[in-house]
């Protein structure tokens, strides 16, 4: 039986996973493996029975550019007693191929160890993909699919601003980033919005639903005493990561709750949660302001990816086999000053085994620049102004708010 190659796909789907696995199927078939595309992420990959099939050149080349996943995923997260050798041995794989973020590459860490204590010559090797971008990659690498999803949120987010100007009102858009901000960032940035949100900003203060609030009613007023009726906020989903259960249950959501009594925050609009304390809080100023919110998320997660990714995901997939060759294993493929190189998922780790993610490095230069000088928010200067429409001014400076140095 030929050595075969096994691809998985797990998590959220991202703009270039179809042209890693296209990438990946034909370069190892063009040197005389067996490609085995498994379908269902980890929780397939255990199974008594686990579902798979035989990729070739043909599959490879009508997928390479297409959106979404070919592979069919899932967010399953095996425990360390589900591990098994038995399809490993089945069909002599000797590589595992995992596509996914960081609780893909958390596990497949895991596996690792695993098969290295099984003392099975099985090789691991990790393809970072996330519309998120917070995989701890080199500084400037980013993850495959961030860009094609951030072009699919400008496209948007430019719509959605030309739409404030044309009526004269605002929207509150809450963009996906689990605990990172860079998505959001990325289109609040290249859009020109008014106001950015992220978890990182929170650096030296609480992060809570009431500063967000004052941000966003900051930017509101600052933009009417510039004469400028309209606007957009864009707020990191990311910052929920940051709150308790009950600061979240407090919004007065009606939520439904999981089976640890959480809730489940994947069946709301975050942008709604958002907008309604905006709303609640602009009438208890008594100021006249109509926003609307706008969730951006899933529409960015399967779109074709771009060229940058086309590109980008194919040498990654290329990559996969230069490091297989090279006998690396327990690794990410990067490429790192235009070389491909491993990154090693031990030396990426926390005490418990989690791949660490990237956060947005808001000290830097560039991002402390999109703050100060690309937003409209009340700083001192204002408050003179500002107390047309706030009682007090200084409650919504940004810089009170995020405790920061002017």
């Amino acid at each position: 039986m030929k050595d075969a190659v096994a691809i998985l796909c797990a998590g959220g789907p991202a703009p270039g996973i179809n042209t890693v696995v296209s990438s990946v199927t034909k370069v190892f078939i063009n040197n005389g493996f067996n490609v085995l595309g498994i379908n269902g992420g980890y929780k397939s990959l255990f199974a008594e029975e686990p579902s798979f099939e035989y990729l070739d050149f043909d599959y490879a080349d009508q997928i390479y550019s297409r959106g979404g996943s070919a592979l069919k995923m899932s967010r399953y997260k095996p425990k360390d007693d589900e591990f098994t050798v038995d399809f490993f041995k089945k069909y002599n794989v000797k590589l595992l191929v995992t596509i996914g973020g960081d609780d893909t590459a958390s596990t497949a860490n895991r596996l690792s160890k695993f098969l290295v204590k099984m003392k099975l010559d099985v090789k691991n090797i990790h393809v970072p993909k996330t519309i998120d971008n917070d995989l701890p990659l080199p500084e400037g690498a980013p993850t495959f699919g961030y860009h094609s999803a951030k072009e699919e949120g400008v496209r948007l987010a430019t719509t959605i601003y030309e739409d404030a100007r044309t009526s004269g009102n605002w929207f509150v858009v809450s963009a996906m980033g689990r605990e990172a901000g860079h998505l959001a960032l990325g289109i609040g940035t290249s859009t020109h919005y008014p106001m950015i949100i992220i978890p990182e900003m929170f650096n030296k203060t609480k992060l809570t639903f009431d500063k967000i609030t004052k941000l966003v009613i900051s930017s509101m007023v600052k933009r009417r005493l510039l004469g400028i009726d309209y606007g957009v906020a864009i707020i990191s989903e990311g910052v929920f990561h940051f709150m308790n259960d009950q600061e979240i249950i407090d919004t007065g959501i009606n939520f439904t709750y999981d089976d640890h009594g959480h809730p489940e925050l994947g069946n709301v609009s975050k942008s709604h949660i958002f907008n309604m304390l905006v709303q609640q809080e602009l009438k208890n100023l008594r100021i006249v302001v109509k926003s609307r919110p706008n969730e951006m998320g899933y529409e960015l997660r399967c779109c074709r990816p771009v060229a940058y990714d086309l590109a980008y995901a194919t040498r990654l997939g290329l990559g996969v086999y230069k490091l297989y060759m090279e006998g690396d294993t327990g690794c990410m493929v990067m490429i790192d000053r235009e070389e491909i190189r491993p990154l090693y998922l031990k030396d990426v780790e926390d005490e418990n085994g989690k791949v660490k993610p990237r956060l947005v490095d808001v000290n830097s230069q560039r991002v402390q620049m999109i703050f100060r000088n690309n937003l409209h928010f009340i700083t001192k200067e204002d408050y003179r102004a500002a107390k047309k429409y706030l009682k007090d001014p200084e409650t919504y400076d940004f810089f009170k708010i995020l405790n920061w140095e002017m």
